[in-house]
């Protein structure tokens, strides 16, 4: 039994895949739940058939933290893509330059549904400070605070 309140509807990620690259199986971000200026709030249920879970912890799984911590970079990811389409930044990715004060609060289990909220505080030097945030409920889950800088990749071999 989920911990956390389920999702009231099924999500699709057609937004999502529109704007980051990700894709299943490493996609931790569902849909979008609200975007207004350089805030964006993401959701992600946590299916319990995900193969991660057969191994953490097998008979008491849980969420790994660095896939909650991805969760919220992806979630800042779609922020960027959002803030740079909206200036004609189209064909860069936003690549992950730091990462500090991650504190974990509480864990999140098969079935429960997430929300995440990233907020970018500044830019310097083309590098974009930004924090994030996961509650289940009123739980807390998670803090992180993060820098990205906004790039095309060189040399990125794409395929569809």
């Amino acid at each position: 039994m989920p911990s956390c309140p389920p999702a009231f509807n099924f999500p699709t990620v057609n937004e999502v895949q529109q704007l980051i690259p990700h894709r299943p199986p490493f996609l931790f971000v569902d849909e979008i739940v609200s975007h207004e200026g350089e805030t964006l709030v993401a959701r992600r249920t946590w299916r319990a058939d995900e193969d991660f879970y057969k191994g953490h912890y097998p008979g008491a799984p849980i969420t790994p933290g660095v896939l909650l911590c991805e969760s919220v970079f992806q979630t800042g990811a779609l922020l960027m893509a959002r803030l740079h389409a909206g200036q004609g930044g189209a064909g860069g990715v936003p690549l992950l330059a730091k990462v500090n004060e991650v504190r974990f609060r509480n864990p999140v289990y098969p079935g429960d549904t997430t929300l995440i909220e990233v907020k970018r505080k500044e830019t310097m030097g083309g590098f974009h400070m930004m924090s994030g945030a996961i509650k289940c409920g009123e739980k807390r889950i998670l803090t992180v605070e993060f820098s990205v800088a906004w790039k095309a990749p060189e040399g990125q071999v794409t395929t569809k």
